[in-house]
């Protein structure tokens, strides 16, 4: 679908400088939101917000549907009468970096006393509310809280190693497991309560203030996910549950082994006798949380990476056609316009871009990667298109002047040819560059905006740990980087469009 020319920022919430240890859904996102505001910006750019499996990546997750817990504001519960006040006395003020360990010693079991307390004292409109919320929701709530109790029952064991009864989910197991654990069941239940709840409460409010959230699906899931669990008939998995085969990437130019992902593999075959149902609904979904959609690996959905699970690389694979065009038909058919654009980075053959065009979904183009050879120049703003979102970088780049640090002279020359010699900084020339282009959507991470180094990089994608730790420092959104924001959206012609407003205006939680 077409989409309105504006401009915005990419920051995750946990880089919020929240207090407790990370960032969340609390008064600092409502600040940052009257920042965008003020400073003129449409869109508010997120990663994935499911509960991480694996690690701290947001493209790791048990669910495709649930919601990150961490990233619930426990002030916000507080204020609903859902905690004591005194017993966020000891929340740390906010720190330079995420401290995972830390958030999950001590959140978790604030959440799980919220919950307990809603559970037993919510009446009136908040107990309507989460009764709708669990009624409407069934068809994934019931298959993740069962999930998530189990997965604390064996030690975060993934599924296929629980006894085989529950792996395979014969009836009378599910059953027992269900009532043996419907108090850990009934806590989940009002933790992603809590969850949806702030969170269309924040959209609300960036809605109100002509702000568009942008969120991200991968095209993946995790194998150790409820979607998995519960629906092996959609993924190629073995006689013993494993899968046969994982998704990633073929060797190039920066990887001699490619990268071997691990995903489960869909049975494309399967989706495709079932009308397409699960996607349909996870779409729908996402259409339901956010108001633009990036699809992450877009190339998988006309070609995929198919490696056997036992090859230890991505060297042995080979590529397999996706279901194309016939996918976005029903998806379409079911949901109307696709307020979708797609993750075309890196090597993309002619039948991704074919598929793309004819699908109606627009392309990225990062800044970053248009200095290289002249194939490199399709990045570029002279050879942009209205049918694009570009950015300065994303958040597996390093910020603008960490990647300025690493350039060679030659590269860095190449980039003073476009934008010149810039006394306020190459980060702010790529930034006029990008909003000046005429691509639709321009989206600057906010440490572009904030003029920092390589230090506040928010993700290495091959360094395995230490990713998605970078937070913003309290007092860095100054008035004076309000004007110069808003001075910018004005003579680019970005300025925001009123957004539709979601339906209810009383959140519970």
């Amino acid at each position: 679908m077409p989409f309105p020319r504006a401009t915005g920022i990419l920051l995750h919430p946990t880089s919020l400088p929240s207090r407790g240890g990370i960032g969340d859904l609390g008064p600092a996102a409502y600040e940052f939101a009257e920042f965008l505001s003020s400073a003129k910006q449409g869109l508010w750019q997120v990663l994935p917000l499911g509960p991480p499996a694996s690690g701290n990546s947001p493209y790791s997750s048990t669910s495709a549907f649930a919601g990150n817990p961490l990233l619930i504001s426990l002030e916000r519960l507080r204020d609903r009468g859902w905690l004591e006040g005194t017993t966020l006395s000891s929340l740390s003020d906010p720190g330079e970096t995420v401290d995972y360990e830390a958030v999950q010693r001590i959140k978790p079991v604030l959440l799980e006393v919220a919950a307990q307390n809603f559970l037993k004292n919510a009446a009136g409109v908040a107990r309507v509310r989460f009764e709708t919320f669990c009624a409407e929701n069934r068809w994934w709530l019931e298959d993740y809280v069962l999930f998530d109790a189990l997965r604390g029952r064996y030690k975060s064991q993934s599924w296929n190693h629980w006894p085989s009864d529950l792996a395979r989910r014969q009836p009378q197991a599910i059953e027992s497991a269900r009532s043996e654990l419907w108090q850990e069941i009934a806590t989940t239940r009002a933790i992603q309560f809590f969850f949806w709840e702030q969170w269309q409460a924040l959209r609300l409010a960036c809605a109100q203030r002509s702000i568009r959230m942008v969120g991200d699906v991968a095209i993946f899931v995790d194998y150790d996910s409820a979607d998995v669990w519960a629906h092996r008939d959609h993924y190629r998995l073995q006689d013993d549950l494993t899968p046969e085969v994982v998704s990633g990437v073929p060797p190039d130019a920066y990887s001699a082994n490619g990268q071997r992902w691990g995903n489960p593999l869909y049975d494309w075959r399967v989706l495709r006798e079932q009308g397409y149902e699960w996607w349909i609904q996870r779409m729908r979904w996402a259409t339901k949380t956010c108001d633009y959609i990036r699809l992450d690996h877009f190339r998988g959905f006309a070609q995929f990476w198919e490696i056997p699970a036992y090859e230890p690389t991505a060297i042995h694979g080979r590529w397999v056609d996706g279901p194309g065009d016939d996918l976005f038909r029903a998806l379409r058919e079911s949901l109307g316009a696709l307020p979708f654009f797609a993750e075309d980075l890196g090597v993309i053959t002619p039948d991704v871009v074919a598929l793309r065009e004819r699908v109606g979904v627009p392309g990225m183009a990062v800044l970053q990667f248009g200095f290289g050879d002249t194939g490199a120049h399709v990045y570029l703003p002279h050879r942009l298109v209205p049918d694009r979102v570009v950015y300065t970088g994303t958040h597996d780049n390093d910020t603008i002047l960490g990647w300025w640090q690493s350039l060679s002279e030659r590269e860095c020359a190449a980039v003073e040819s476009l934008v010149g010699r810039c006394a306020d900084g190459v980060n702010w020339a790529l930034i006029r560059a990008a909003q000046g282009s005429v691509a639709a959507l321009s989206v600057v991470p906010m440490q572009d905006v904030l003029s920092l180094g390589g230090e506040a990089r928010l993700n290495i994608p091959s360094k395995p740990d230490g990713n998605y730790r970078w937070r913003m420092n309290v007092g860095s959104l100054t008035t004076e980087l309000e004007q110069r924001l808003a001075g910018l959206a004005e003579i680019t012609d970005r300025l925001p469009v009123s957004v539709a407003i979601p339906a209810s205006d009383d959140f519970a939680a």
